[in-house]
C-alpha cells in the first residue's frame, strides 16, 4: 500500500492501516470533499472493526482532511475560496523561507536529490493524474529537506495534505496549455538552479514567484467563481 505523497509507514497496529487507507482515498480524490464517511461501511471493506477506524479518523482530524461532528459522523473537509486562500497565505510565508536555506544549507547529495526529483516531474493535465502531483510534491520536498529545519518541513508536509485538495479540485475544471507547462517547467528548473548556486534570496525570489501562479493559489478564484463570490482567477492570479 502507498501513502499518498510520502514514504509508506510500517504498519504497527490495525490504526495505521486504516489512516493510511481513508488518507490516501481523500487525496486521490476516491472521496470527494465535503463527502460524508460512512464508518460502518468502511470499516467492513477494510476488514476492520470501527474502533481502528475512528481513531483513524481522529488523526485526519488533527491534519485538517476531516471533519468529525456529532454521532460519529465524519466527512472530508470541503473546499471553498476562503480556505485555499488561508492555505496559499501559509504556504506563501514558508515556501520561500524553506527554499532560502536550503540554498544556504544544502550539500552535493541534496542537489543530488533535487536533480533526480526534477527528472521525474510529469506535466499536469486536467486528468488530475495523482503520479504527476505526487513527482511535483517530491520535488519541492527534496528542496524542503535541504533546509534542515525538520519543524519546517513537517509543517509543509501538513501544507501539501490540504492543499493536494484544492489542486484536484483545481485539474477538475481547468487544464494547464502548452505554454503554462512550459512555464512551470522554466520555474522548477529555476528554483533548481538558485539552490544548487547557493544563493538565498534568488531561491526566496523564485520561490515566491513559483507560488503565485500554483493550482493552490488559482483554486481561490475558481472556488469563489463557483459559489457566485465576487472573485475571480484573475483578481488571484
Amino acid at each position: 500500500m502507498t501513502l499518498v505523497g510520502r514514504p509508506a509507514p510500517a504498519f504497527h497496529s490495525k490504526s495505521d492501516i486504516a489512516y493510511t487507507e481513508v488518507r490516501e482515498r481523500i487525496l486521490t480524490g476516491d472521496l470527494r470533499p465535503d463527502s460524508v464517511i460512512s464508518q460502518a461501511k468502511l470499516a467492513t471493506e477494510l476488514g476492520l472493526s470501527t474502533t481502528p477506524l475512528r481513531e483513524a479518523l481522529r488523526r485526519l482530524a488533527a491534519e485538517g482532511l476531516v471533519v468529525l461532528g456529532s454521532h460519529r459522523d465524519a466527512r472530508v473537509v470541503p473546499v471553498d475560496s476562503e480556505g485555499a486562500r488561508s492555505l496559499y497565505e501559509v504556504r506563501s510565508a514558508l515556501d520561500p523561507r524553506a527554499c532560502a536555506l536550503a540554498a544556504a544549507r544544502r550539500t552535493d547529495a541534496d542537489i543530488e536529490a533535487i536533480d533526480a526529483a526534477l527528472s521525474e516531474l510529469e506535466p499536469l493535465t486536467g486528468q488530475g493524474s495523482q503520479s504527476a502531483l505526487d513527482a511535483h510534491r517530491r520535488f519541492h520536498r527534496s528542496i524542503y529537506d535541504a533546509s534542515r529545519n525538520p519543524v519546517l518541513i513537517d509543517f509543509l508536509e501538513s501544507l501539501w495534505d490540504r492543499t493536494d485538495l484544492y489542486r484536484l479540485e483545481t485539474l477538475r475544471s481547468w487544464t494547464p496549455d502548452d505554454e503554462g507547462r512550459a512555464r512551470v517547467h522554466s520555474e522548477h528548473k529555476g528554483l533548481r538552479d538558485a539552490v544548487a548556486a547557493g544563493d538565498p534570496v534568488l531561491a526566496e525570489t523564485r520561490a515566491a514567484a513559483h507560488i503565485t501562479g500554483s493550482l493552490g493559489r488559482r483554486a481561490i478564484g475558481l472556488l469563489a467563481t463557483d459559489s457566485s463570490s465576487p472573485a475571480s482567477v484573475d483578481d488571484e492570479a
